[in-house]
């Protein structure tokens, strides 16, 4: 996959343009959404999203179907606020802190967000699959752009690629059992990723 800037992840498909009292609904919906499935899980009442984004059951049911559609649309923002989390450390960081504090964030979400991503079920159409393999892109772009910036500068060793980085990171999401042991394994596959007169200077 390209080493580029990555731009807003792919949602579930392409979008409609609504009018605005529409597009206001759908977006308090998925808020309310975001926070029902992540205080009461996936198989939260959905009368409950509908009861906490203000709108009717009907509204709810127009955007959103099925509760599979909410979950997908649910998750499409969370991997979009990754991606665009990655842009803002790309602008503001320097170049190997913005693609560690990334990977703990991206290790953070898989942690907290893995049951919401498997909880979308298969299909005969394959739109599981594609969805899967946009989302997987756009998060391999945001690390590749990450990667090459502090590969150009440096700091990261030039014979890493992004797919082994976040097989590392996915590696710390499933195995640790709370954040303090995760960033305490990201500290040391920097310091493994680290260049030699990185390493030697003690830059991080």
């Amino acid at each position: 996959m390209p080493s580029q800037s990555a731009g807003p992840a792919p949602r579930s498909g392409p979008k409609r343009r609504l009018r605005a009292d529409a597009q206001r609904n759908y977006d308090l919906l998925v808020a309310a959404a975001r926070d029902v499935f992540h205080d009461h899980g996936v198989d939260a009442p959905l009368d409950d999203i509908a009861r906490r984004a203000g709108v009717g059951n009907a509204t709810m049911y127009r955007h959103f179907p099925t509760r599979r559609e909410l979950i997908i649309a649910v998750y499409s923002e969370e991997v979009a606020e990754l991606c665009a989390r990655s842009q803002s450390l790309l602008a503001e960081n320097p170049p190997s802190d913005a693609l560690f504090d990334w990977l703990q964030d991206f290790i953070a979400h898989v942690a907290a967000k893995r049951e919401l991503a498997l909880s979308i079920a298969d299909d005969r159409t394959g739109q599981r699959s594609a969805l899967f393999d946009r989302w997987h892109h756009s998060m391999h772009t945001a690390a590749s752009a990450l990667l090459t910036r502090a590969q150009s500068a440096g700091t990261v060793r030039a014979d890493l690629n992004a797919s082994e980085l976040l097989a590392l990171a996915n590696g710390i999401a499933l195995t640790t059992t709370d954040a303090t042991q995760a960033e305490r394994l990201v500290v040391l596959v920097r310091q493994g990723t680290d260049t030699p007169s990185t390493a030697d200077a003690g830059i991080r």
